[in-house]
C-alpha cells in the first residue's frame, strides 16, 4: 500500500478550508473560519428531535424493499431509458460513486451520509447523469419514507442490481443516516477548475507524481482516475501508478483493486455517442425549470444510445446485463488499440473481434457494437502485478466473484463504522479485520468494586496528569468521519499505537503496567479499556476536588479489549496523531497553522467550538501538555481543575509578544517580567472573536463551577465517542 502522506507529511489539506475565504470572512481572509465546527447543525434536519433511525430501519420490511429494487431494474422509463432494458449498470455506478469518495487519510467521503445529493458531489463531471439514477429511485424512497435513508437506499440499489444480474452478494448493512446540508468540512482539492491536468499551477501533485494528502482522486471532479489516461493521455503503465495510489488511499490492495475494477465493468456501458458541446450545465448550474437535473441535451435526443456521460462509448463485455467472466475473456484474449469515441474521448477497442464476442446495441437488438476498455482497464493487462491477478481471476471465476463481493462490501461499508452499527437481516456473521473488531465484554462492576479501583488508582505511583494523558491519548484517535479509533479496544497498548511518538511510549508503558497491576491485585474483571478511562475520570475528580468542587465524572462500562491478532497494524497507521492542540503538541512544522490543525482534529472528533475551547482550558491547567511543556499553562496551581487559563488569557495586565512562528511570551505589562509562554493554539482562543467569547464566558467569576461541569461533559463526550452501544 502507498503512503497517504503528501507534501512534507502534512496531516491535512494544503490551503486548508479552515481559513479559505467565505461570505463570513471575505474581508479578512486570515481570520480563522470556524464553520467546519458547526457542520450539520441539528437545526438543518426536518426530522423530529426524537426520531430514531435505527428503530425505524429495523421496522422496515427489507425483503419488500429489495424486491421493489429488483423490479425497478427492468422498468425502463421513457424520460431516461434503461440500457438493454436494465438499469443495473446505472445503479451500480450510483452506489460505486457514492462510496468511492472515501479516503483513509482522514476518513472523509464515502457513502454513509448520502452526501452525493448535494454540491459539489452532485455536479462533479464524474457523476454525470447520476442525477437521473436518484430520480429513478425516488418512488421507492417516497414509499418507505424516513425509515430508509437515501444513503442506505443508494448502496442497497447497487447490491440489488448485481443480484438481479446473477451475482450472490456478500451482504448488506443499513445504518447510514442522511445529512441535510453539503459537507463543507471535506477538502476535495485546491483546483479552481474541473479536471485540471497535473501540469497546471493548481495541481494536486508535487515531485515526480506525489499526490497531496489527504486526496485520493487524481483530478478535481473525478472519483478515481482519468479513464482516458494520465491527464487525458493514454498510457496504461502510467495509469496503473495512479490506480494503485488511488485505491490504496481507499484502503484497497492490488487484488481488491483488480476485482473492483473488473467487477464494476462487467456490467453496463460508457456513454459518449454524440457531441459533448451540446450538453447543458451540471445540476447546480442548471436553470430553474430544470429542477435539479443537469447535463441535459436540449439540442438533440440525448438519451438512451445517444446519451453522453464520460464521453467514452460502449460496453466492456459481451453480455452487459449479466454477471460472468466475459470481462477477462475480452481483456486478455484480444489485442487492443487506441481509438476516439464519437464524443472525442480516447478509448481502447479490440482488434479483429469475433462477431460472437460483440455485444448487441443498448437499444437495437438487431445491431452489434464494439466493446471498449478504458486506460484503467488496460492497466490491468499491462501492469505485471495486476496482470497476474487478472489471469487468476480469469481461470477461477468463483474466486473472482468471492473477492469482488467482499471488496464491494468493504467499499460500500468502510465508512459505516464498527459492526455494532450495522442494521438489518443481511449483515454477514463474519468479523472482518478492517472493521476493527473489539471482543464483547459482558462484565459489569458494582459501585463498591468501582470504588476500590478508584482508591487503588489514587494510591498508585502514577500522577493524575499521567492517567488523564493516557485516557485522552487512547480516546483522541476517534474520528467521526468513518467512526474509527477511540478508547474502546484499548488499542493504545498494542502496536502500532504503543510506539507512536505522540503517545509518549515510555510514559504510556509505565501507566499501562500500573493499571494492569491494579487489575491483578484486585482480581478485577474490568477491561483495560474501561480501566484506562476510569483512571482518567478519577484523576479529573481529584483535580476538581482540589479546586473545591466535589463532582463525579460519568462512567459507562462496556468497553472490550482488542488483541494484536484482530488489529490490522498497517491500517491504523493513518490514525497516528501528528499534532494535538489539546496537548499543545506539533510533531513538525506544516504548511498550515497550528490553529487550523486544531480545527481539523476537533471536527474529526465531532467537537463544537465551545467544547474545543473548554477542553483546551481544562487540559492546560491539568498539566497534560506533551512532554511536560509549560506553553499555555496559565496557572500557578498545575493539576487543579480551575478556570485559571481563561482568567489569565483575558487579563489585560499581560501583553503577548511573538518570539517565533509558534511561540509567544506572556509579559506582565506593569514590570515587564516574563509570566508565561504560549503557542498559536493558546492565543487564537483570545484572538478570534468567537473563541474569545467562550473564553470570557468561562473566565467570569460566576462561572467557575459551570466551567468544571462543561469540561467534564466535553471530556465524557470524547471518552464515549466510539460507544455506539450507548446510542
Amino acid at each position: 500500500m502507498t503512503s497517504s502522506q503528501g507534501k512534507g507529511g502534512c496531516p491535512v489539506m494544503h490551503g486548508s478550508n479552515t481559513n479559505q475565504q467565505s461570505k463570513q470572512n471575505q474581508w479578512w481572509p486570515k481570520s480563522l473560519n470556524l464553520e467546519i465546527l458547526h457542520q450539520h447543525d441539528s437545526k438543518t434536519s426536518p426530522l423530529p428531535k426524537d426520531f430514531n433511525y435505527k428503530q425505524a430501519f429495523n421496522n422496515l420490511d427489507l425483503a419488500a424493499v429489495k424486491q421493489d429494487l429488483k423490479d425497478l431494474m427492468t422498468q425502463s422509463q421513457s424520460w431516461w431509458p434503461a440500457d438493454w432494458g436494465h438499469y443495473g449498470g446505472l445503479m451500480i455506478r450510483l452506489a460505486w460513486h457514492s462510496a468511492g469518495t472515501y479516503r483513509i487519510a482522514d476518513g472523509r467521503g464515502g457513502a454513509s451520509r448520502g452526501s452525493q445529493r448535494f454540491a459539489p458531489l452532485n455536479s462533479w463531471p464524474d457523476n454525470g447523469n447520476l442525477d437521473k439514477a436518484r430520480r429513478l429511485l425516488w418512488p421507492i424512497k417516497k414509499r418507505y419514507g424516513d425509515a430508509l435513508s437515501w444513503a442506505d437506499l443508494i448502496i442497497l440499489a447497487g447490491n440489488m442490481a448485481y443480484e438481479s444480474m446473477g451475482l450472490k452478494m456478500f451482504g448488506f448493512a443499513g445504518g447510514r443516516e442522511d445529512v441535510w446540508t453539503p459537507e463543507i468540512d471535506t477538502y476535495w482539492g485546491a483546483e479552481k477548475e474541473w479536471l485540471a491536468t497535473s501540469d497546471k499551477e493548481n495541481s494536486r501533485y508535487s515531485g515526480e507524481r506525489d499526490l497531496d494528502n489527504p486526496l485520493a482522486a487524481v483530478m478535481m471532479g473525478l472519483i478515481y482516475v482519468n479513464p482516458e489516461g494520465v491527464d487525458g493521455k493514454p498510457d496504461p503503465i502510467k495509469t496503473a501508478h495512479d490506480v494503485r495510489i488511488t485505491f490504496a488511499r481507499m484502503a484497497m490492495n492490488d487484488e481488491e483493486t483488480v476485482a473492483l475494477t473488473a467487477g464494476g465493468h462487467t456490467v453496463g456501458k460508457c456513454h459518449g455517442n454524440g457531441d459533448a458541446s451540446q450538453l447543458g450545465p451540471e445540476p447546480e448550474a442548471g436553470e430553474l425549470e430544470d429542477q435539479g437535473f443537469g447535463w441535459l441535451n436540449k439540442q438533440q435526443r440525448g438519451i438512451g444510445s445517444d446519451a453522453i456521460t464520460s464521453g467514452l462509448e460502449g460496453p466492456w463485455t459481451t453480455n452487459p446485463t449479466q454477471w460472468d467472466n466475459g470481462y477477462f475473456h475480452l481483456l486478455l484474449n484480444y489485442d487492443w488499440w487506441i481509438q476516439k469515441s464519437p464524443a472525442g474521448a480516447w478509448q481502447w477497442q479490440p482488434v479483429n473481434i469475433k462477431p460472437e464476442d460483440m455485444p448487441v446495441d443498448a437499444e437495437d437488438a438487431n445491431k452489434r457494437c464494439t466493446p471498449i476498455m478504458t486506460d484503467a482497464d488496460m492497466a490491468l493487462k499491462f501492469d505485471p502485478e495486476y496482470r497476474k491477478i487478472a489471469e487468476r481471476f480469469y481461470q477461477d471465476p468463483s474466486y473472482f466473484a468471492e473477492v469482488f463481493t467482499r471488496a464491494w462490501f468493504k467499499l460500500t461499508h468502510r465508512d459505516l463504522g464498527p459492526k455494532t452499527r450495522y442494521l438489518g437481516a443481511d449483515v454477514p456473521a463474519e468479523d472482518l479485520i478492517w472493521q476493527d473488531p473489539v471482543p464483547h465484554n459482558p462484565n459489569r462492576l458494582d459501585l463498591s468494586e468501582l470504588s476500590q479501583l478508584k482508591q487503588a488508582i489514587l494510591a498508585s505511583d502514577i500522577s493524575p496528569s499521567e492517567y488523564i494523558i493516557t485516557a485522552w491519548d487512547s480516546a483522541r484517535t476517534y474520528r467521526g468521519s468513518d467512526r474509527r479509533g477511540g478508547a474502546n479496544g484499548a488499542r493504545i497498548q498494542l502496536a502500532p499505537q504503543n510506539n507512536w511518538q505522540g503517545n509518549e511510549p515510555e510514559q504510556l508503558h509505565k501507566v499501562v503496567s500500573a493499571l494492569k497491576s491494579i487489575q491483578q491485585q484486585l482480581n478485577s474483571s474490568i477491561s483495560l479499556a474501561d480501566l484506562i478511562v476510569l483512571a482518567g475520570n478519577t484523576a479529573i475528580e481529584q483535580a476538581a476536588k482540589l479546586g473545591g468542587f466535589n463532582i463525579e465524572v460519568p462512567f459507562a462500562q462496556g468497553r472490550g479489549d482488542a488483541t494484536q491478532a484482530n488489529t490490522d497494524e498497517h491500517s491504523f497507521d493513518v490514525l497516528e496523531p501528528l499534532h494535538d492542540g489539546f496537548r499543545n503538541w506539533l510533531k513538525a512544522d506544516y504548511h498550515v497553522t497550528a490553529e487550523e490543525l486544531l480545527l481539523e482534529r476537533s471536527q474529526l472528533m465531532q467537537l463544537t467550538a465551545a467544547e474545543m475551547t473548554v477542553l483546551i482550558g481544562g487540559m492546560r491547567v491539568l498539566g497534560t501538555n506533551y512532554a511536560g511543556s509549560k506553553h499555555g499553562v496559565f496557572t500557578d496551581n498545575i493539576g487543579v481543575l480551575t478556570n485559571d487559563f481563561f482568567v489569565n488569557l483575558t487579563d489585560m495586565n499581560y501583553s503577548w509578544q511573538p518570539i517565533s512562528n509558534n511561540l509567544y511570551h506572556i509579559v506582565n505589562r506593569n514590570n515587564g517580567e516574563l509570566q508565561w509562554s504560549a503557542t498559536r493554539v493558546d492565543l487564537v482562543l483570545g484572538s478570534n472573536a468567537i473563541l474569545r467569547s467562550y473564553c470570557e464566558h468561562y473566565a467570569q467569576d460566576t462561572n467557575k463551577e459551570k466551567f468544571i461541569h462543561d469540561f467534564v461533559s466535553a471530556w465524557v463526550k470524547v471518552m464515549n465517542a466510539d460507544r455506539f452501544d450507548l446510542e
